[in-house]
């Protein structure tokens, strides 16, 4: 019996080739489909995880402001109101050269007017934060830790952060203040 070659064109030939592409196509959208499974996996895991600064190893370095991949770094100025002093003079809000202690520009400490200042009664004042005038330079930070009782911190601000893989501040900070912590985990608050 002789044995028929088989064509290009038959039946038979066509069927292998599309059951071969078949299985090709099959695999290919079991790995697609695991491959986009595993992503989600990992942006959730990464997700429950965020950039804080530890306010007891900041330095106050001004790289918050300027190495942040934002226009306007993501880094705010807190207010620890329980530990506040509430004093006339104060480090972050008073440059420590002011000639008069009046809210002229050149006797402030902040360089955007972010810290505003409100009489409650002699010699106390209220201060609070204009987080939108606030650039994260810690100006003030460091003139509260150096001449007040360090009621001002620096902290990032979760839903301005664009959470960056590796944040390019915590990659220049000298100090190591910024690390990435669990969710569940409030702020870092000044003790």
């Amino acid at each position: 019996m002789e044995q028929k070659k088989e064509n290009k064109n038959s039946p038979i030939a066509r069927r292998k080739f599309l059951r071969v592409l078949g299985t090709a196509v099959a695999g290919g959208s079991i790995l697609a489909v695991s491959g986009v499974l595993a992503s989600r996996l990992k942006n959730d895991k990464e997700s429950s995880y965020y950039w804080q600064i530890d306010p007891q190893k900041c330095t106050h370095c001004g790289r918050c402001e300027t190495d942040c991949v934002l226009q306007v770094s993501a880094v705010k100025c807190f207010h620890a109101n329980k530990v506040c002093g509430y004093c006339d003079l104060c480090g972050g809000y008073f440059r420590s050269n002011a000639k008069e202690l009046n809210t002229a520009a050149e006797n402030l400490m902040c360089p955007t007017g972010a810290i505003q200042r409100k009489f409650v009664e002699d010699p106390y004042f209220e201060y609070t934060i204009d987080e939108s005038l606030c650039n994260g330079c810690g100006k003030c930070v460091k003139g509260c830790s150096s001449f007040g009782n360090g009621s001002l911190y620096l902290q990032i601000k979760r839903d301005l952060c664009t959470d960056c893989n590796e944040c390019k501040i915590a990659r220049v900070c000298p100090s190591d203040a910024i690390t990435r912590v669990s969710m569940d985990t409030a702020y870092n608050l000044k003790d």
